[in-house]
């Protein structure tokens, strides 16, 4: 479990490609390391990968086919980054919301308008399945970070971002095409197939 509170970014060191298969070596630096042991849950981009083994600062991550598939990380190449955050710890503070890292699917940067003191950053999801659970004031979590939706509108919601989320994450260097991982709420997504079963059974 995460909390989308994203603990900075890590490069990525090497790639090794197998049929429907993947090896990720990050380069993770000391603070991001404390602890770490084989077989712990570690989020890259928002998706929840094992560690397979690690040699000093450098961590390896295997994702399958159907990670490849459904989100970012089958894009990205050698050198560029992730944002990582740890498995959350009992008794730590949730700053953010609950994730689960099983990403939902992925988005496309639409929009960005930038202003004095935070970014605006809109996004387009793929179709009105994933919108459903999508609702202003509710949460999302855009590449394993925790947010809060400002607008929705369509096929397409914005946040809102400080200076300190820009900084701290990759979203500081995110343009226009770009695209995202994206984990809805939980608890939102429960709420509304709640109600559509209850709605269909009554009909």
């Amino acid at each position: 479990m995460f909390t989308g509170i994203v603990q900075g970014i890590a490069r990525i060191h090497s790639i090794t490609e197998s049929t429907h298969f993947r090896t990720q070596v990050v380069k993770l630096p000391p603070e991001m390391r404390k602890g770490l042991e084989i077989g712990a849950s570690v989020s890259n981009n928002g998706v929840c990968l094992t560690v397979t083994e690690i040699n000093e600062d450098l961590v390896s991550f295997d994702l399958m086919q159907e990670t490849l598939r459904i989100t970012n990380l089958g894009a990205l190449k050698v050198g560029d980054f992730v944002n990582i955050e740890r498995a959350m710890q009992m008794g730590a503070e949730i700053g953010g919301h609950i994730l689960s890292g099983h990403v939902y699917c992925t988005a496309v940067i639409s929009d960005i308008i930038a202003t004095e003191n935070n970014r605006q950053i809109w996004f387009e999801l793929p179709n009105a399945e994933v919108m459903k659970y999508i609702l202003t004031k509710g949460f999302v979590a855009v590449d394993g970070i925790s947010l809060t939706i400002g607008e929705v509108k369509e096929n397409q919601f914005c946040v809102n971002l400080i200076p300190e989320t820009l900084q701290r994450t990759l979203m500081g260097q995110r343009k226009m095409g770009d695209v995202v991982n994206i984990e809805i709420d939980p608890q939102t997504q429960a709420i509304v197939d709640t109600v559509e079963r209850y709605l269909a059974a009554r009909c």
